[in-house]
This record gives structure tokens, sequence and C-alpha cells, in this order.
């Protein structure tokens, strides 16, 4: 069993920056994709940000430019460098893994709040 697990989220300004972490320590974490997702209450859950196994990386259009997905595979880590803050980035950011035979894992997720 896999328990991602997030920190780093709180309350920001617009124009501000943020940096989220995840670690999902175990043998898996090397081969499997990351990611980040986020929720609005209300709304669906939706991709902010993945990373292959290899490095390959993808954002949603709404982030692209302005947020970074990175990985520490040594510490089994994942971090989201989020800059340029705006209010509609607002959410429950979780993180999640995605094995090579498809077994999802989410974290509990982390609140980011950016005030305008």
């Amino acid at each position: 069993q896999v328990q991602p697990v997030e920190s780093g989220g709180g309350l920001v300004q617009a124009g501000g920056s943020l940096i989220l972490s995840c670690a999902a320590p175990g043998r898996f974490f090397i081969s499997s994709t990351m990611g980040w997702y986020r929720q609005v209450p209300g709304k669906d859950r939706e991709l902010a940000a993945t990373i292959t196994s290899g490095g390959s990386t993808r954002y949603d259009d709404s982030v692209k430019g302005r947020f970074t997905i990175t990985r520490n595979n040594a510490k089994d880590t994942v971090n989201l460098q989020m800059n340029s803050l705006k209010p509609e980035d607002t959410a429950v950011y979780y993180c999640y893994l995605l094995t090579p035979w498809n077994s999802q894992y989410w974290g509990k997720g982390t609140l980011v709040t950016v005030s305008s």
C-alpha cells in the first residue's frame, strides 16, 4: 500500500509563490507517474501537472508557465513550484501516484488559498 502525503499548502497573496511537496516512499515510486490534481468545492477534480518516471511533464493550460513539477527519485518526493498565483488557483491540491500497472494512490490533500 502506498500513501502519498502532501505538505506546503497555505494562504498566499495573489502574485505570490508556494511550493507543495509530496512524499510517497516505497519501491514503486521510481517507476511511477506522479502528479498533482486540484479540486474546488462543487467541481470535479482536475489535472494540474504530471511527471512520468522518465521525467516528461504535462501541465494544464491554466498553469503552464507558472507551475513547475519536479521529482526526486532518491527521496521519493515530488514538488510543485507555484508562481504568480491567482485567486482562481485556490483549491485543495492532491498528490497522486500511478504505478506501471495502473494502480492509483491519492494523498489526502492540502489547501491552497490565494487572496486577491
